[in-house]
């Protein structure tokens, strides 16, 4: 097997140009308000949210929920659909002063964007972590919304080098 040149060059660039710091601000004093947080992602995002809620809770006492359970996963898919199952989730778990944070690498995924328009709609704040293509759906969304707090873009269309520079991102706080 060949050893690809530089296999982190990808990963290295995307940092060096992540311009987060405006963002992460943002974040972190909605992460300081809220002791309460939902992470939502699909795929590799989810993976993230999963970990990173376990740092939340042990480093800082955070309440976390992910939805990561595969009966709940699979009955609020198969009763809703997997475009409306991460809303149902959000209705069984946002509580007062809940911070919602959003995943999708496209922007473009429908369950996060119908969860966004729920946030938006029930006056929950929330934040989103993309990439790919810098006017996607949900950051076009997120310039209308009054509760949307954070709305950090990663320019980069690899999965791999957007949900790693994402997982650095909510490391921040950690």
């Amino acid at each position: 097997m060949e050893l690809k040149v530089n296999p982190f060059k990808p990963y290295v660039e995307a940092l060096e140009h992540a311009h987060a710091e405006d963002e992460f601000k943002k974040y972190q004093t909605e992460f300081d308000r809220h002791n309460r947080i939902i992470i939502l992602g699909n795929g590799g995002s989810n993976s993230v949210a999963s970990h990173i809620s376990q740092d939340y809770m042990k480093f800082h006492q955070k309440k976390v929920s992910v939805f990561s359970d595969p009966s709940m996963l699979t009955m609020l898919t198969n009763d809703y659909g997997y475009e409306f199952a991460y809303v149902e989730f959000l209705k069984y778990h946002v509580e007062k002063d809940t911070l919602v944070v959003l995943i999708s690498s496209s922007g473009e995924s429908l369950n996060m964007i119908n969860s966004q328009t729920y946030c938006n709609q029930n006056g929950i704040n929330h934040g989103i972590l993309t990439g790919f293509n810098p006017h996607n759906t949900m950051r076009r969304n997120s310039n209308f919304a009054n509760f949307s707090k954070f709305d950090y873009h990663v320019d980069s269309e690899s999965y791999g080098v957007v949900e790693c520079v994402h997982q650095i991102f909510l490391h921040g706080v950690v």
